[in-house]
């Protein structure tokens, strides 16, 4: 009989170090896990977005900026003196993706979107909301 007892606490005791176990790993997974990289991303522009809308230089205002599907962060921009109908769209467009790309492949603060292989998205529209391209730089444009 007392060798039964004896078992039953075994029994007892490791079944209540294993539900204390899962327990352990459950609450760190739900309270303790660390951010995912959309949660990061989701973050980053709400941040940048306090500060929004915010001149960049004459031209240019940064309207604010989001986390999209598929890894892509994205700075959506208004070009405040430009209208689309007298905007040589082709040429803006070309003129800004060499410096675009490079200060996605140089800028320091950027690392962490490079080692993440995120696709940086950047919408313009003219100052009365009309769209006038979208450049996206994408991994395989900066990695190395």
């Amino acid at each position: 009989m007392e060798q039964t007892d004896k078992k039953k606490k075994n029994i007892q005791t490791i079944v209540g170090l294993i539900a204390g176990g899962v327990t352990l790993v459950l609450v760190q997974q739900f309270f303790f896990k660390a951010p995912t990289y959309d949660q990061v991303m989701m973050k980053a522009a709400s941040e940048i977005n306090k500060s929004c809308p915010m001149m960049v230089d004459q031209e240019t205002r940064l309207d604010n900026a989001v986390a999209l599907p598929d890894n892509i962060f994205q700075y959506n921009y208004t070009l405040v003196n430009m209208e689309k109908a007298t905007t040589d769209i082709s040429y803006l467009e070309n003129y800004l993706r060499p410096t675009l790309i490079n200060t996605v492949k140089t800028n320091p603060d950027m690392k962490i979107n490079r080692d993440n292989k995120t696709t940086m998205g950047y919408y313009y529209k003219d100052k009365n909301g009309e769209f006038l391209f979208k450049i996206l730089v994408t991994p395989d444009l900066y990695a190395d």
